[in-house]
């Protein structure tokens, strides 16, 4: 612990606990609670703390470092399994008591360790079948329709549970996420409708490559170049619909969540370590080329198929996590933590010929000609995509990874766009050189590299849109749903469904107004006859920096000029968009004659608008007070001015609305009628 840099970090994910199957509870193992390391300087128990291992060191430097928050991260890879049967029970309905004891559990974990909150780290409730790791399809693939539904009830328990216990505690329990950043996967989470419970979310933005397939592409591109080869070979970049949007980077997922949230609480995550493949072919000193595992019976379980070959990962000393399959062979990935990397890339001026000094304490064998270096890595860099990486010519072997340059133009984006930080995986990935040693080590060079451009950026952006403030609100309640699951959910084509809660009969002929992420491009249409269109588009290019990149498009429906929206009533939209987007809609504005109003929902203190009604939707409509008109003085509908009919000229009040007969008439008083003219609303 005393290794990790206290002083230029704010926040500390411990990774990870575990939901247990059975009882649904939080559980770690004894190196987070009962282990001690006795003898090494830094690891002494603080005895202040009933427990030991891990949490009693974070407590133990927490006290030196009280700003810097902790929380326990729940899930990952190889721990999420826990998250299916706590939330989704086996006819896939939502597991209410299973929610309810993974929040209680987390409350009474979090108090009883010191930590500031709770990550959930679910990999993934989508609907995408296949998706997460291969050992959970037995239970994943089984309810794929309803993982979303189930974990959306989970956020919300876990809101409600944390907010109460902060309340008792007095203090703020925080609630995060770690989110995927692929389009695959978030266009099977639907709307991504848990946002509103975050405090923040920390995107996945890393892993958009890997030898989970042939393609040899950039680990964790900050852009689309344009010549991502997998996205190459599903035509997205020859797709007019698509609008030419790479969607294998961190730009595009930052774009995806601002549909959701503040910029300020999107966070980047950046990978301490590498992906790589062995036997490459093709492409510019490796980058887009290819290279498909020889003999493809032998592909990791999840991977591979009939179209798309799974990759030859790199092993040996282009591998030293060593992950192991189920049977206890290397799973050749590539994986290595960046300071093994800068001493592969600077080998031969370090004159590191065989093996680094830590080779055998890695698993390396220095009779074993993998785990020895062979041939030079030469770094190269993609000033488009802003990515680097090694190519051992000699080999075939290519790295991508993450240093000082690319890591200083997502720190650059960050602060530019107003996002809210960086996450990184993991800690003990970054890197320092030791003279002495005359090798890179474990260090804080990256993450002191942010540490230094945050101190003098200015604040997050914490503003969901800077659409000017209406002066009045409507309640309008908003909801999309009506996702399909799978492969079937392509193109994107909910229905939006807005309910008129307000007391106000809005007129035929108002425009409806809202914004839509720049994570899909500006083909967004409806098939209701609304006339959805994009009235201004935010750009399709905007996963590669260019100058002005947008954050959002404007999309406008208008009502049609025969037919109110009556109180209690519903406008059903069927869209169509071909990119996942999430939050949508937001910003919403209804604009009616003169008048631009906001929801109830984003602006509660504000009055309720009045609107004409059925009258000239240019009008804006005028209020009783204005006009001197008495509503009291009228018959209120149904009760009738001739006992079940009105004659030209009788008055009568409907729906706070004071409204005028054009001729007899037994309709009710209402816009769109023809039979009525609105005269005033109270």
């Amino acid at each position: 612990m005393n290794d990790i840099p206290w002083d230029k970090i704010t926040h500390i994910n411990y990774a990870f606990a575990a939901v247990d199957e059975q009882t649904h509870l939080i559980k770690v193992d004894d190196s987070a609670t009962k282990m001690t390391w006795e003898g090494v300087p830094g690891a002494e128990m603080d005895p202040e703390f009933a427990y030991q291992g891990h949490f009693n060191l974070l407590s133990k430097y927490k006290k030196q470092y009280p700003d810097v928050k902790t929380l326990i991260s729940v899930g990952g890879w190889a721990d999420t399994r826990g998250f299916y049967a706590a939330t989704t029970k086996g006819d896939c309905s939502v597991n209410t008591a299973g929610i309810n004891a993974l929040a209680n559990s987390a409350v009474s974990f979090i108090r009883q360790y010191g930590f500031d909150g709770v990550d959930i780290d679910y990999e993934y409730p989508t609907s995408m079948k296949d998706a997460g790791n291969p050992n959970d399809f037995p239970l994943s693939n089984l309810c794929r329709g309803k993982l979303f539904a189930n974990y959306e009830v989970l956020m919300k328990t876990l809101r409600e549970r944390l907010d109460s216990a902060g309340t008792e505690d007095a203090r703020k329990y925080m609630l995060t996420i770690a989110s995927p950043a692929s389009a695959y996967l978030l266009r099977g989470m639907e709307n991504f409708q848990v946002t509103p419970y975050l405090d923040y979310v920390n995107l996945m933005t890393y892993d958009f490559h890997g030898a989970w397939n042939n393609f040899v592409a950039h680990n964790a591109a900050l852009f689309d170049n344009k010549a991502d080869p997998e996205l190459a070979q599903w035509g997205v970049y020859n797709q007019a619909q698509f609008g030419a949007i790479g969607y294998l980077n961190a730009a595009w997922a930052a774009h995806y969540f601002r549909g959701a949230m503040a910029a300020g609480k999107i966070n980047v995550g950046v990978p301490y370590y590498t992906r790589g493949w062995q036997g490459v072919t093709g492409g510019t000193h490796g980058l887009n080329g290819k290279a498909a595992l020889p003999s493809q019976s032998d592909c990791q379980p999840g991977t591979g198929g009939s179209t798309i070959p799974c990759g030859n990962g790199a092993v040996g000393i282009d591998n030293i996590w060593h992950d192991l399959d189920k049977n206890g062979n290397e799973i050749g990935g590539g994986a290595v933590p960046m300071w093994h990397a800068k001493n592969l890339e600077h080998a031969a001026s370090l004159g590191i010929t065989s093996m680094p000094s830590y080779g055998a304490a890695w698993g390396l064998d220095a009779n074993n000609p993998a785990d020895v270096i062979q041939g030079q890595y030469v770094r190269y860099y993609d000033d488009k995509a802003h990515a680097p990486w090694l190519w051992n010519e000699e080999k075939k072997v290519f790295l991508s990874t993450e240093d000082e340059e690319s890591m200083g133009h997502k720190l650059d984006y960050i602060i530019n766009r107003g996002l809210g930080g960086v996450m990184f995986w993991e800690m003990a990935g970054d890197y320092d050189f030791d003279p002495a040693k005359n090798e890179y080590v474990m260090g804080s060079t990256l993450t002191s590299l942010a540490y230094d451009k945050f101190a003098t950026a200015s604040k997050a952006n914490l503003q969901q849109n800077d659409l000017p403030a209406p002066a009045a609100q409507l309640d309008i309640a908003v909801s999309l749903s009506g996702f399909k699951e799978g492969d079937s959910n392509y193109p994107i084509n909910p229905t939006l469904k807005l309910t008129n809660k307000s007391t106000q009969t809005i007129p035929g002929g108002t425009r409806i107004e809202f914004l839509m992420p720049t994570s899909t491009s500006d083909t967004i249409t409806d098939q209701s006859g609304m006339g959805l269109t994009v009235v201004e588009s935010g750009g399709n290019q905007n996963s590669d920096g260019i100058a002005g990149e947008k954050d959002f498009h404007k999309v406008a429906l208008t009502l049609p000029s025969w037919k109110a929206w009556a109180p209690g009533t519903d406008v059903e939209v069927a869209m169509t968009y071909y990119l996942p987007a999430a939050g949508v809609p937001s910003g919403m504005r209804l604009v009616s004659g003169s008048q631009t109003i906001g929801l109830k929902s984003d602006f509660p203190a504000l009055s309720e608008a009045v609107l004409g009604g059925g009258g000239d939707p240019g009008t804006g409509g005028t209020t009783c007070s204005s006009q001197s008109v008495t509503p009291a003085a009228y018959p209120a509908y149904p009760s009738w001015p001739q006992g079940d009919h009105a004659n030209a000229n009788d008055r009568m009040t409907n729906g706070s609305a004071v409204w005028q007969a054009n001729w007899w008439t037994s309709s009710e008083p209402k816009a769109g009628d023809g039979s009525w003219k609105l005269v005033c609303s109270y």
